[in-house]
């Protein structure tokens, strides 16, 4: 078992600036004061800091990130959409635009933008040089809404997908990609949809399609095309689902499918924002459900990758409360007992529900998956 997680980290990633209004809408005359936009640096320092400052910090290595190439980019991006983002960024100076109703960028972004990828690839390549078994890269903005040509729900470019095509490109077999950020991992999706090389789960609350950006339904009828067709893992559980929905679907989809799909490597897309009171999730996960996120994570790729895990951070909007669910994540993923009391109150599990939304999924994966 490792005994330490490696955490690779750019500062260049503070710099993107998503602004402040009504949540995600322009800013309120009616209001005394508007709210930074859900997405912003405060989220990712306070993760660090608890990090830095919890009772694991002494089981966490530092590590510096890096910018991305543009090449790099491209192993899951079209050109021309790197060369639209790079343009449109440039366009915009100091002022706050949209790529997307709901992804913004400024001028200052593109550096940030290459410093996230970058440093998801660092940490792919620690994990597959043999410097270390679990890396962690604490990045922002999120990536696993980018598709290959568009960007979406904060997110430009794919960090866990460009991870997960890194790993392939080095000659890794077969990669998994496992994602509980309460929505919907559609880029990552999009990405892998065709192939049987990547096996690619999201656990995600049921939000469906969101507009043209966002086409994806989530649905567990999403399960590929071609070659692909099995290989994309969808489980959509119901708002509210909690602690126990979220274990359950870990152990009765995730890891019976990883079990038969023998990976070599898993990429994790972490998000918190299921979080009990992440106000973009209301899925009620507790520190105690990361917690036992993490420990299921850590066992299986002890068992099926020799302990080899990349983790990419993604959602997470409760500022402070994420930062906790990140650490009690890592403290499931080494094993240990949690350590951190859980400062704020949850509502109960809705059990009901989250067994019904699982045995849907599984019913539609048993023409491909043993369950």
């Amino acid at each position: 078992m490792s005994d330490t997680v490696h955490v690779f980290w750019d500062a260049r990633v503070l710099d993107h600036d998503t602004g402040a209004g009504f949540w995600e809408a322009a800013p309120s005359a009616l209001l005394a004061e508007s709210e930074l936009h859900p997405e912003s640096a405060p989220r990712i320092r306070n993760m660090k800091s608890v990090l830095e400052r919890g009772p694991i910090a002494d089981r966490v290595v530092w590590h510096p990130g890096r910018l991305a190439t543009e090449a790099e980019l491209t192993s899951v991006h079209d050109q021309a959409y790197v060369d639209r983002v790079r343009e449109f960024c440039a366009a915009e100076s100091g002022t706050r635009s949209w790529l997307t109703s709901t992804t913004t960028v400024t001028g200052g972004s593109w550096e940030p933008l290459l410093a996230a990828a970058g440093t998801a690839l660092a940490a792919t390549d620690a994990v597959l040089d043999g410097t270390c078994d679990v890396a962690y890269a604490l990045i922002r903005p999120p990536g696993h809404h980018a598709q290959p040509s568009q960007a979406d729900g904060y997110c430009v470019f794919g960090h866990a997908a460009l991870a997960a095509q890194r790993a392939r490109e080095r000659g890794v077999e077969r990669v998994a990609v496992v994602d509980w950020d309460v929505h919907h991992g559609n880029g990552t999706q999009e990405c892998f949809y065709g192939r049987s090389d990547v096996l690619a789960f999201s656990l995600h609350m049921a939000h469906g399609a969101w507009g043209a950006s966002h086409p994806q339904t989530g649905s567990p009828d999403e399960l590929g095309r071609d070659a692909g067709v099995g290989y994309n893992v969808n489980v959509e559980l119901p708002v509210g689902a909690g602690d126990r929905a979220y274990a359950d679907a870990m152990e009765r989809v995730v890891l019976p499918v990883l079990r038969q799909f023998q990976p070599d490597l898993i990429v994790a897309a972490s998000g918190q924002d299921a979080a009990t009171f992440d106000a973009n999730g209301q899925h009620n996960v507790t520190m105690a459900g990361f917690h036992r996120i993490g420990t299921l994570l850590g066992e299986i790729s002890r068992e099926l990758t020799n302990g080899r895990l990349v983790l990419t951070q993604e959602g997470g909007y409760a500022r402070s409360y994420a930062a906790y669910c990140l650490h009690a994540t890592l403290e499931g993923l080494l094993g240990q007992e949690a350590t951190l009391a859980d400062p704020i109150a949850y509502v109960p599990d809705d059990i009901a529900r989250g067994d019904a939304a699982i045995a849907r999924v599984r019913a539609a994966l048993a023409p491909h998956w043993a369950l």
